[in-house]
Formats: C-alpha cells, sequence, structure tokens
C-alpha cells in the first residue's frame, strides 16, 4: 500500500456506521461517509485534467469536509498544500507563486482577495469551502460518484507539502513523502500504544504537522473516533474530555487546563494519554498539571521536515524538560563544534552539539531549492535540524534552542534556554524569553523578556540581583524587559526574531 490513503483507510472499522468525527455542535461523520465524501472530491479533482502530482493549496477553517479534502488529495495522487488560515495577502502571494498550485481552495468569506492572487499565480481553478460544508467545492463534487479507485503512487512520491514559519529569510516548502509521513504514523501507533476503543479530543489546527499528521493520522490509523474541536476552547475540552481517551496539545493548552479549577482528577478518569509538543513545555506546568490531575504529560520532538522524531516514553519515567528518546528506525546524533558526534556518557550529561537526524520519516528535501536542500544535509544524508541539545545522564534529549537563536558575547556561547530556566524558577515569573541584540562592545547582549504571573508586578533590577552570581558573568542579562505578554505563532512558539526586532536599538 504505497498510498498513504489506502493504508490509513486499512484500519477503518468494519461497521459502516462507527462514528469517525463527532462535531462540538453535535454533528456526526462515520467512516463510510469519510470514504464517499472523500471519493466524490477525489472525482472531481481528477476530471479537471490536471497532471498527477499537482499541489492542491488549501487555506480553510478546520472542518471533517476539510479532511475529506485532504483524503480526496491523497486517493487521486496531488500533493497537499495547507496554508495557514492566519496568513494574508503578501503570504499568500508568496506560497501561491511558490508552489504554483493547479487548485485553490479557500474559506468563502477570503475568496474576493485569494481568487486574483491565485489567477496571478497561474491557477484557474478556485473554489471555497466553508465550516459547515458549504461553499463551491461541495456543490462543485456533489455530483460526482461515491466511489473512486486509489491513485498507484510510488513510495518517494509527494503527499504534501509544508511551508516553514520563516522566521528569517524565504519560507521554504518541505516535500514530504507518502513513505514519510506513513512511516511515522506506523511508528507513533506503536510506541504510543493506540488500542482499541481510543477515542481522541483534537482541539489542534489541521494546517500544521501537529494537528494533521500526528493527531489526525494517529486516530485515522486506529480506527478511532475524534472529538472534533475548531479550536481549542476550555468550556469545550471540559464538556468533552470524560469521554476521550488520548489528548494532543500544545503547551498553551496545559497551561489553561492546569489553571482551570473544573480540572481534576475525577474529570480525567477515562484518559490514557495527554501528549505536548509544537513549543517547549514548562517545567512548572508539567508539573502543576500532575499535581491537579495525576497524569504525566507525554513531551516529543518533531519538524515540519521530519514529523515525530523523538518521545518520551509510554512506559517508564517521563522527564520534565526532555523529549525523550529516538523513535524507533530513527537516527539522532549531535555534532559538536569540532564536527565530531559527541558520544553519550554513561551517568554524565554530554556536551552540547547540533541535532542531525536520519530516518523514512525525513523529508527529501525543498521545494525547488535544490541549493539550500544540500546545504541543510550533510554528505552522509543526515538532516541538520538548527536545533541544540545535549543528552542527559540517561539518554535523554533536552533540546536547549536553536543554532539561530544561539548568543555569542565576548566571545563566549551562550544557550538561551539555560538562562530561560533559571528566570522562569524565580518568584512571580510566568515565562522568559532571552534572546542576543547587537553591543558594540561584546557583539551581542544577553537580553531577557519577561512576563509577570497574574496579579504579579516584577521589578528588572531586582530580577537581576536574584540572577548574578547563579550563573557566569557572561550570561547574565544585560537588560530584562517585563511584558504583558511574548509574541507567539499559531502553534504557540515564541517568535523571537519579533523579539530582536523589537528590542534591537
Amino acid at each position: 500500500m504505497s498510498n498513504l490513503y489506502q493504508l490509513l483507510e486499512s484500519s477503518f472499522p468494519k461497521n459502516p456506521n462507527a462514528c469517525a468525527f463527532e462535531t462540538v455542535d453535535s454533528r456526526y461523520y462515520t467512516f463510510d461517509d469519510l470514504r464517499f465524501g472523500s471519493a466524490k472530491i477525489a472525482n472531481w479533482l481528477t476530471s479537471l485534467g490536471v497532471a498527477r502530482g499537482s499541489r492542491i493549496a488549501v487555506q480553510v477553517e478546520k472542518s471533517v469536509e476539510a479532511v475529506m479534502l485532504y483524503l480526496a488529495t491523497l486517493r487521486a495522487g496531488f500533493t497537499f498544500l495547507p496554508l495557514n488560515t492566519a496568513y494574508r495577502e503578501a503570504e499568500i502571494s508568496y506560497f501561491l507563486n511558490d508552489a504554483q498550485p493547479a487548485v485553490v481552495i479557500c474559506s468563502p468569506e477570503n475568496l474576493q482577495w485569494i481568487a486574483p492572487l491565485a489567477r496571478a499565480a497561474g491557477c484557474q481553478v478556485v473554489k471555497t469551502l466553508g465550516e459547515r460544508a458549504d461553499g463551491t467545492l461541495i456543490e462543485a463534487a456533489t455530483g460526482y460518484a461515491h466511489e473512486f479507485k486509489t491513485a498507484s503512487v510510488k513510495p518517494s512520491d509527494l503527499a504534501a507539502i509544508l511551508y516553514t514559519s520563516g522566521t528569517t529569510g524565504r519560507s521554504k516548502g518541505a516535500m514530504l513523502s507518502h513513505r514519510n509521513l506513513a512511516s511515522n504514523a506506523l511508528t507513533l501507533k506503536t510506541v504510543w500504544h493506540w488500542q482499541k476503543g481510543d477515542v481522541l479530543l483534537h482541539a489542534l489546527p489541521i494546517f500544521h504537522v501537529h494537528g494533521l499528521f500526528v493527531a489526525l493520522h494517529g486516530a485515522l490509523i486506529n480506527g478511532s473516533k475524534s472529538l472534533w474541536l475548531s479550536k481549542f476552547d476550555a468550556d469545550a475540552v471540559v464538556r468533552f474530555i470524560p469521554r476521550a481517551t488520548v489528548m494532543m496539545g500544545v503547551p498553551t493548552f496545559y497551561v489553561r487546563l492546569a489553571s482551570d479549577p473544573r480540572v481534576n482528577r475525577p474529570l480525567v478518569k477515562s484518559m490514557r494519554l495527554f501528549i505536548s509538543g509544537s513549543a517547549p513545555l514548562l517545567a512548572e506546568t508539567f508539573a502543576l498539571f500532575k499535581k491537579k490531575t495525576g497524569h504525566v504529560i507525554l513531551e516529543r520532538y518533531g519538524m515540519s521536515e521530519t514529523v515525530m522524531l523523538t518521545s518520551n516514553p509510554y512506559r517508564g519515567e517521563r522527564r520534565a524538560g526532555t523529549v525523550g528518546f529516538a523513535l524507533p528506525g530513527v537516527g539522532v546524533r549531535l555534532i559538536g563544534d569540532d564536527g565530531q558526534a559527541i558520544v553519550k556518557k554513561k551517568n554524565a550529561e554530554s556536551k552540547i552539539g547540533g541535532v542531525q537526524v536520519k530516518g523514512p520519516n525525513v523529508f527529501s528535501g525543498y521545494w525547488r531549492m535544490p541549493e539550500k536542500t544540500k546545504e541543510e544535509f550533510t554528505s552522509d544524508g543526515w538532516f541538520k535540524t538548527g536545533d541544540v541539545g545535549r543528552w542527559d545522564a540517561d539518554g535523554y534529549l533536552n533540546l536547549v534552542g536553536r543554532s539561530k537563536d544561539l548568543i555569542i558575547t565576548g566571545g563566549y556561547n551562550v544557550y538561551p534556554k539555560e538562562i530561560e530556566m533559571l528566570i522562569d524558577d524565580l518568584p512571580g515569573v510566568d515565562e522568559t524569553a532571552v534572546i542576543g541584540v547587537p553591543h558594540p562592545d561584546f557583539g551581542e547582549a544577553v537580553t531577557a523578556v519577561v512576563v509577570a504571573k497574574p496579579n504579579t508586578t516584577l521589578d528588572a533590577e531586582t530580577l537581576l540581583s536574584m540572577i548574578k552570581g547563579k550563573i557566569a558573568n557572561y550570561k547574565v542579562p544585560k537588560k530584562i524587559f517585563v511584558v504583558e505578554s511574548l509574541p507567539r505563532n499559531a502553534m504557540g512558539k515564541v517568535q523571537k526574531n519579533i523579539l530582536r526586532d523589537t528590542y534591537t536599538n
């Protein structure tokens, strides 16, 4: 089964009435609805006569019909191109001109400005898809047959292109094959012990690896029902969580749940597994959630270019501040400044090094960027993630930052994560982002941007006095700024590029 869709469908329940999705407004979709709906859309796509492998660009709100569109794209042998719903004209124009899709599907309310951009990029087929099965796509597909012979593809054929967030330079389109996505889905089914009767609480967006390729694939390849929330809403989560067994979320989800007085052990007694990813989970949140619910959050590590790479163990200690061990079949190594691999030492932390990975889940390269692709892979085929980490004394991987976030001050290397963890532990501090800004003497000055806990006032000078003496002087921030919140992208990652722009004089 080279086509990813065939792998997913092979796990659908035999019972045609088995529920695949239940929405927050009490709409129900069976697995047969998925088969038939995706077949209709696949037949419509095929009727357009566009070449196999053509890109289908999609910027729509989360809905079950959007899942059908994704599955239809796979079935028809095209390439799915999900786009963040927050993107506006300049961003969409860039993506459409770069990817040159054959079809663009957008939300009805965005048609007026997206259609001209699509035409300018050479795409003449633009349809709409709304949150409640409305729009011209559904109208166009309605008359087509509800059966479709899934296209035969090679494992290396593209299934999707995901554009990276583009915090530095041009956004890059990571090319993911059917093999990349299938291998990861099968691996995660095993290591996270998906089992019969599991129910997924899905509150993530589906334009990103986490919601689409980790959470959704996990439920589909297990034939599990998904409780389908259009977005994270604490009231809806509290209502649905007693009927779920698995939830995947970003750290913000768990911060909110841990502070919600309705969340307690009785509420989550049916839950088997809480998973966190897409951004670092604070040790404080990890501990508070455990105290309130009795559940230990499982943190893992992945990228748009690789899907999932490592995971804390399902059975065994899930260690706060780490992302666990390499998944089966995935290679992870750390490379030091001397270009040599850093050896894990028993009962001792390793040196810090650049994280490189290899495996069947790792993408083939960046769309139409051969030179960038060559630059990001080593001569022996390892992908340079751009992340920096160390092995702890027991072999857990601890990520300490991004290589581009490394601060070089006065000739010394400073890893922001070390300082962030120190400041986060100070009284009254909610969270911290440490950045480097240009400095005439030191090259870069260590700068901390700090958010206070609710109803707490922080003083920058007091914070500095508490830090001094705990770390080397060159690591002590030259300045601390106290702010109301940190800028984040749609997946909850702090946008340090915005902070650097803000605090560079």
